[in-house]
């Protein structure tokens, strides 16, 4: 069976302060050891199971700032990927990018390094939101990144926005929407800010410095973002992504169907299924930390978790539930083997009764409502 594959790259240039991924911000960077340890724990990895024999279905470069590495760094690691594991011709190689780390010869290399589609963090095209947002560009950078795109040959392209930003209007959100459209991408990711623990944005909530919209401002936001982005050919797919019909991120599909990825590289996560359970394990944070491990020992894992049926099940119904059309119930039986209403009692009655659930031709999933409330719901299955 074939799977997917992340590679994390966790350097940046600045730090976002809302941001909770395992990245630093550095002048430079280690790319060259960085990426032989890539390499290496690819080769350990293909090695043994669960992954020895099978096939890459999807691959995304994920971080940090993957963009800052040279499409010679990024073209090593995909070679490597292909030698000991094989590559589907059809794959979904994506990359995130920075707008203001890009040139157009950059983005010719990435797309010659077969990277087939890229993601930019566009964030907003306000200037006062993306200065208040830490980010190191400007709209004009996002709009000159998206033409690059275009002309290096890109024909999959996602934007990614923010809503609920502390000082946002509703029509600041409907004018990012209309600006990131204007760019033509295939798929739009729109994400509700949060304040993450650990972050400097949650640091300044908590000390009184930055206060959060008002939970009914974020909910028209989201409706609004729900009711737009169709409305201009973005069919919502996902709680937070839409795309024209066909252009769903095939590579983030992996973890909403609680299916098989790899994850390599400081702090990347893993999860493979083992019958009606499986197995979580994740790498040592520090980058420097990681690349000693894995280039003494070929691996660098710095903890694991044995995943029985029931947690499980209760992940596969949240995690599908993040999908739009959320999940066929003989799926759930066949993979579990046992029913939907078996395994979680009158949970699934409760918030069908209760407006936040619907069950539709064998399928379960969320209410418009239920979409607004979707942590209240997950939180009943977990």
């Amino acid at each position: 069976m074939s799977f997917s594959l992340y590679i994390h790259i966790p350097y940046c240039q600045a730090k976002c302060p809302y941001c909770d991924f395992n990245s630093y911000a550095a002048a430079s960077w280690p790319e060259a050891d960085y990426t032989r340890a890539l390499i290496r724990e690819l080769e350990c990895r293909g090695d043994a199971a669960p992954f020895k024999g099978e096939r890459l279905k999807t691959i995304f470069f994920g971080g940090g700032t993957p963009s800052l590495f040279a499409p010679e760094s990024i073209g090593a690691v995909l070679d490597a990927a292909n030698r000991f594991f094989g590559i589907e011709s059809d794959a979904e190689i994506t990359l995130e990018a920075n707008p203001g780390t890009l040139a157009q010869e950059k983005l010719s290399g990435l797309r010659a390094a077969a990277i087939n589609r890229i993601s930019f963090g566009a964030q907003s095209f306000n200037p006062a939101i993306l200065k208040f947002l830490g980010r190191i560009h400007d709209a004009a950078q996002t709009r000159e990144a998206a033409a690059m795109a275009h002309r290096a040959g890109f024909e999959r392209l996602n934007l990614d926005l923010i809503f609920a930003v502390p000082g946002q209007t509703l029509a600041d959100v409907m004018h990012d929407i209309e600006c990131a459209a204007a760019l033509e991408p295939d798929h739009i990711s729109s994400y509700n800010l949060t304040f993450e623990e650990g972050t400097a944005f949650f640091s300044d909530m908590k000390r009184g410095r930055i206060r959060p919209l008002a939970s009914d401002e974020q909910a028209a936001m989201y409706a609004a973002v729900r009711a737009e982005l169709p409305r201009r050919g973005y069919a919502m797919y996902e709680i937070s992504n839409y795309a024209r019909p066909g252009c769903e991120a095939r590579h983030n599909l992996t973890y909403w169907r609680h299916e098989t990825y790899l994850g390599i590289g400081a702090g990347a996560h893993s999860f493979a299924r083992i019958g009606v359970g499986g197995r979580r394990w994740w790498n040592e944070r520090i980058p420097a930390r990681y690349i000693a491990n894995v280039l003494e020992s070929g691996i660098a894992e710095s903890g694991a978790e044995e995943i029985n049926a029931r947690t499980s099940m209760s992940e596969f119904v949240f995690l599908n539930l993040r999908l739009r059309e959320g999940f066929a119930e003989a799926d759930f039986a066949e993979r579990f083997a046992r029913s939907f209403d078996e395994a979680f009692g009158d949970h699934p009655c409760k918030l069908i009764d209760g407006g936040l659930l619907i069950r539709e031709r064998g399928r379960v999933f969320l209410s418009e409502r239920g979409l607004e409330l979707a942590d209240s719901v997950f939180a009943e299955f977990v």
